[in-house]
Parts: C-alpha cells; sequence; structure tokens
C-alpha cells in the first residue's frame, strides 16, 4: 500500500499552495451565484442543473423552485431548447438522407451548446439563446 507522507507545516505554505491550484473555490473565481434557493443550492449550481437532463431537470426545477429568477430562467430555457432540438431531430429524421446528414450535423452541435449553456450558468450568467432565450425571459413576468 502506498503511504502519503506529505505533510505541511504552517498555514502559510498551505495558503500559498492553495493559490497555485487550478481548481479554485467558487469565491475566489468570482461566481455571481451566492444567493441560496428554495432546494437549499446556490443559484450557479441549480441553473446549471437546469441543463442536465433537458426537458425532465428542467420541468423538476420549475416545479421546485418558485422564487429565484436565474434558476427558473435557465430552467425555462432549458424546457424550450428540449422542445425545439426534440422537434427539429423528430422531423428532419423521417428524411431518408437529410435526416441522417441533420443527425451528424446536429448532434455535436447540440452537445457543445449543452456545455456552454451549463457553465454560463454556473458561472451566474444569463446567457439567452435567440428567440428562445426571450420567450424564457417573458415567462417570468
Amino acid at each position: 500500500m502506498v503511504e502519503n507522507n506529505f505533510k505541511m507545516s504552517n498555514e502559510q505554505q498551505l495558503g500559498n499552495l492553495e493559490k497555485q491550484t487550478v481548481f479554485k473555490r467558487p469565491a475566489e473565481v468570482g461566481i455571481a451565484g451566492s444567493d441560496n434557493t428554495s432546494i437549499g443550492l446556490t443559484e450557479n449550481i441549480a441553473g446549471s442543473l437546469a441543463y442536465l437532463f433537458g426537458f425532465f431537470s428542467g420541468f423538476i426545477l420549475l416545479l421546485i423552485e418558485r422564487e429565484n429568477r436565474f434558476v427558473r430562467f435557465h430552467a425555462f430555457q432549458s424546457i424550450y431548447l428540449s422542445i425545439v432540438f426534440f422537434t427539429v431531430f423528430t422531423l428532419l429524421g423521417m428524411l431518408p438522407m437529410i435526416g441522417w446528414l441533420s443527425g451528424v450535423i446536429l448532434s455535436p452541435i447540440g452537445l457543445v451548446l449543452w456545455i456552454i449553456l451549463m457553465l454560463n450558468a454556473y458561472n451566474g450568467k444569463y446567457s439567452k439563446i435567440i428567440y428562445i432565450g426571450q420567450f424564457a425571459e417573458k415567462q417570468l413576468h
């Protein structure tokens, strides 16, 4: 068995080690989502979880979270974006050659968009998709 004999002698060395690491705590990075939601998570984590399972996680967060506009916006946008992608995949999938080609092209685009939206929500940003983000914002009023 391997044993770790690495010991820090004082707090100053530990502070220097934390400054050098790539993985920073949210407070050090400057993430805006420090407000807690009604489910006990910070708003940036709950906002990024809205995109995790698409329609399902967005709908669950809408049912649970009634107060936080940031989380509700990302939940609405996740639901609407999932509906749009499902509709486009279904309609284009019915066409013989175009359906296969559209799946090959739209799948990586959807994956990259999904990752970008989750990261932006985690960083506390309202990232609006054209038309979908505006429609989701209207649902908050």
